[in-house]
């Protein structure tokens, strides 16, 4: 006979929960469990996911980097290259023959003494190609300073005579020799560089005959348009044109400071006169102990022949 204490088999049996135990614990104790039994152990459909629970992250997917994939290359694109590689092989080979043909112009007008000439002066403004000392033989240089120091000279003349003679027209002496004072300096100046300082230079640099026989008959008129400048005669607008010495005289008596301001510019056209004189000279003698002369008849001679033929 049983106890009289023992428990009832049908009588379901308590779970004793320990307070202590996790809630999550408890809860699976207390609760419907979430998975059904059996020996598939599949979740129960009818469990609801909580919402603090969360899900696992996806596999990483593995990238397939196409190692084994062949690339096939355009047979177009090798023709390509090949005609931009024979292009340019022709572009070379025409570079090399105008850098051919160049180099052998230079050397024919090297040959022909014709020197290319790079204006150089005035340095802050260059108009002129001047450069004495590296293309003038240095025994001549001397002698070619000079002649330079004449053409200046000529330039400090006629721009002092366009003062002198601006400051007579105010005084009342009339526009019109103003007017030839200005045509004095802008015919004088570049002409004299033409007509008698670039063919000495040339002749200095060349020994061209002919180019001192053309300074020779420029550069006398040169002498001679100076020393006509020096006296003024009145010949044109009564000389007050030019501030030679006649007329210095002339304005003094009426405006005597238009007179010293001639006085001066008589003072410069005589020493440009004097300087001249003196270049002439010394070129005349250089050309006739170097033999030039005789060179310069020879030469006169063939053209006057070859001109009657």
């Amino acid at each position: 006979m049983a106890g009289r204490y023992d428990p009832n088999p049908f009588e379901e049996e308590e779970v004793e929960e320990n307070p202590f135990a996790d809630q999550r614990g408890r809860g699976k104790s207390s609760g419907q469990s979430n998975y059904g039994g059996g020996a598939f152990y599949m979740t129960n459909p009818g469990s609801v996911p909580p919402a603090t629970s969360r899900l696992s992250p996806l596999p990483p997917e593995p990238v397939d980097y196409d190692r084994g994939a062949t690339v096939d290359i355009p047979l177009d694109s090798t023709k390509d290259l090949r005609m931009k590689e024979k292009e340019l092989q022709a572009k070379e080979a025409e570079l090399k023959r105008r850098e051919q043909e160049l180099k052998r112009k230079e050397d024919a007008i090297a040959r022909a003494g014709i020197v290319i000439e790079e204006k150089n002066w005035p340095p802050f403004f260059p108009i002129i190609h001047h450069d004495i000392a590296n293309e003038i033989p240095i025994h001549l240089q001397r002698l070619q300073y000079v002649a330079f120091t004449t053409l200046l000279g000529l330039f400090i003349c006629l721009l002092w005579n366009i003062v002198a003679v601006t400051l007579a027209w105010i005084r009342g002496e009339g526009p019109t020799i103003w007017f030839l004072a200005i045509i004095y300096f802008i015919a004088g100046v570049p002409g004299a560089y033409v007509l008698w300082y670039r063919p000495l230079y040339r002749a200095m640099r060349t020994e061209s005959a002919l180019n001192f026989g053309w300074f020779f008959l420029c550069y006398l008129i040169h002498i001679c348009f100076c020393i006509f400048a020096a006296v003024a005669p009145p010949i044109v607008f009564k000389g007050k044109s030019l501030t030679g010495i006649l007329a210095a005289i002339d304005v003094l008596g009426d405006h005597a400071l238009v007179g010293i301001f001639y006085f001066i510019g008589f003072g410069f056209f005589c020493l440009e006169s004097v300087i001249s004189v003196w270049v002439i000279q010394q070129v005349y003698m250089y050309f006739r102990g170097s033999g030039k002369e005789a060179e310069m008849k020879r030469e006169a001679a063939r053209r006057t022949m070859m001109a009657a033929l």
